[in-house]
Order: structure tokens, then sequence, then C-alpha cells
């Protein structure tokens, strides 16, 4: 099944489960039709479109219940949160997630993968048709900045650095660079080095590739491995999950990149750094894993539940949360090193959350944007 989510025709919706999951590609499909309750006038756009892009954009429409919509990436812009999703939704919250208006000016009808924002005012969104857009107040209005359908390689996740930096990632191994707060992009070749020669990156390696070199995945410009989530440490580095079991780390901020040893072949769509070297790597039918040395080494955490976990947040507190299909809330209270299962009582598929508060998360995902506590509802869980 993982293999058959990274090729050929079903890209586009690879784009989108690797963003929320394969148990909402029916809601992502109903979606796509026309809703009641949405404007049938979309706001007008603009008298030109962006200097060198083609066509001009299709305005995302304007919805009333657009903070119910699918949604499946959220960032903090300040003290504001900031959701995007399904046909160009994107929707505010100035009050930590208890309520949501929409974004005024949004050029695009596709969907939105993944956001970020580089201070209070600068933000970055990408998604399907290799398209990204900028915001510079907040997230209130949006402009295109990059766009290229024809490229058939939807984006599924961006990273806002310091210094105007960004990293956009997404399908068959692509990265898009900015040094410039998004407004121009240029691309940059994707061959991570291979495992370190341990015993546990040469069978990592072997298990994977059949017996080959582990520089064959190299040779093959990172394999052309969907890259699904970027997330970066306070060490300043870098650390990607993607498909087929596939996890990479760069030491210098996105210029180069080593493959790590993988304990999974399965996809991965998430990626947790914590406290130092301490990493969580998380995916397909709830797998769940905790290394202490930056991913040279991994050992499996139980995660009571066969849900894809798809999303991660460090709280305030300090405690960890993981999310995913079926409304699943993994909660760690010793720094990831075991999980109780907290399961939301809609049981929709939840796609990423951030901290909004002391032991509060605010989500988003198949029903939406919403706030949860997870101060003390966690029960147990019971194991696979």
């Amino acid at each position: 099944m993982d293999a058959s989510l990274a090729r050929g025709s079903a890209v586009t919706l690879a784009a989108a489960l690797a963003a929320l999951a394969a148990a909402l590609a029916a809601a992502v499909a109903t979606a796509q039709q026309p809703r009641a309750g949405v404007s049938s006038t979309a706001e007008q756009p603009p008298p030109a479109a962006a200097q060198g892009l083609p066509a001009v954009p299709l305005y995302a429409e304007r919805a009333p219940l657009a903070g119910q919509s699918l949604l499946v990436a959220i960032a903090a812009a300040g003290g504001r949160l900031v959701a995007v999703g399904d046909r160009g939704v994107i929707v505010l919250s100035d009050d930590q997630g208890a309520s949501w208006t929409q974004a005024v000016q949004v050029p695009t009808q596709a969907l939105l993968t993944g956001v970020c924002f580089l201070d209070a005012q600068h933000g970055i969104a990408v998604g399907h048709d290799e398209l990204i857009l900028t915001s510079a107040d907040a997230g209130r209005t949006w402009q295109r900045t990059h766009y290229a359908p024809e490229a058939q390689r939807p984006l599924l996740d961006v990273w806002c650095g310091a210094d105007r930096r960004a990293l956009a990632v997404g399908a068959y191994s692509t990265i898009l660079a900015s040094a410039d707060l998004g407004a121009s992009w240029h691309e940059v070749g994707f061959t991570p080095a291979p495992p370190p020669r341990s015993a546990a990156g040469a069978r990592a390696a072997l298990g994977r590739h059949g017996g080959a070199p582990a520089t064959a995945a190299a040779a093959e410009v990172g394999g052309g491995y969907h890259l699904n989530r970027i997330a970066a440490a306070g060490t300043g580095r870098l650390f990607i999950a993607a498909e087929a079991g596939h996890l990479y780390r760069s030491d210098d901020l996105g210029a180069s990149w080593v493959t790590l040893a993988s304990p999974y072949e399965g996809s991965f769509f998430g990626v947790l750094p914590l406290a130092r070297d301490t990493l969580l790597a998380f995916g397909l039918r709830g797998h769940l894993y905790r290394s202490e040395d930056a991913g040279a080494s991994w050992r499996t955490i139980d995660s009571g539940t066969l849900a894809m976990l798809d999303g991660a947040a460090l709280l305030e507190n300090g405690e960890v949360a993981i999310v995913g299909l079926a409304g699943v809330i993994l909660v760690s209270r010793d720094g990831g090193r075991s999980f109780s299962l907290e399961q939301q009582a809609d049981q929709a598929g939840i796609a990423a959350a951030v901290a909004a508060g002391d032991a509060q998360l605010a989500i988003v995902g198949e029903n939406g944007a919403h706030r949860v506590s997870v101060a003390s509802s966690a029960v147990p869980g019971n194991g696979r």
C-alpha cells in the first residue's frame, strides 16, 4: 500500500494523504464538490497576477463555516494561529483556537498542505499544483509567489527559519529554497548521503534496497520519495520524514542531508525533535519510535493504537502530544518515553496540532479547527 501511494496518477491523492490520512480520502473527494453554505461569488483578484507567474488565480471562496472545513496544517504567527486546508481555505484565531475567522484574500482553490511563519507577520503556505503563497500581515492576506502545476509535484510541508530563509518539501524528493521571505524560490537537488556504516545502518539499507549498496538511493536523487514533513531542532538541525521508511537529517540547515538508519519500512508522516538529540518519528498504523542520538538508533514506543499518526506538538508545560486518525491524541509526560492514549469523542481524523496554552492544543483535521485540553483525560494505551 505504501508504494502505491507514491507513484503514478495517485500523486495528487498521495499528497493529500501525506498531510492528513488514507481514511480521509473520501472526505477530500467530497470537499471538492460544491457545498451548501459557501458563497457562490469568490472575492475578485487584484488587477494583475504576481509578476512572472502564469494564469490569473482563482481565489478561495468565502465560507461562513470555514473553520469547520477540512484543515490539514497549523502554525503560530506570534499570538495568532493560522490553519490551512482544502480549496484554499485559510483561517485565523486570535484567542488560541477558541474561535476562527477566514483570511480575506487567498489566491488559490488548491489543497493547502503546510504553513509556517518566519516571524509574527511573515508567513508561507504550500500546497498542490506546486503552489507557494506568502503573507506579510500575519495571514490576513496572501500572494502567490510560486506556481508550477505542470510539474505535477504537490508540495507537502514548509519550514521557516531565521535570516528570511525557508524550505518547501514535497512529492518525488522536491525541495525548493527561498532566502527572501518566500518572495522567490529555486529548486535544490536532494542527494542525501547514505546511512553511516554502522551495523544498524547497514542492515536498514540492505533491508530497504534488496541488498543493493546504500549509495543506490542517493544516486536516484533521494530515491524520488515523497518528503512528507520537515521539522527543525533547537540545535539548528533539520529532519525530514518521508515515505517507504525514509528519514533524513541535515546538520547545516538544508545545505546537505544524510539518510538515517530507519527502524521501519512503512511511511513516516511526522517527526518531532525534543531536547538535545532526542527525536520522535511516527507514521502508518500507529508506528512510533524514539531516538536519543539524533536518529542514529531507535527504539519502539507502544502507541496503543493502529491509527495513522501524522502530527505532533510540544506543549507549554513540557508534555508531548501526537495526533492522528480516529480522533487519536497521544500524550507523554516523561519526555516522549511513554504515551497515554486519548480518544476524541467524534473520532474524526486529526492532521496537525500546536500548543495553545498550558495543557491545551489547537488541533485541525477532518472537522476543522478546535481547541482541546489534554490536562487529565488521557488513559493508558491498551497495546496493539
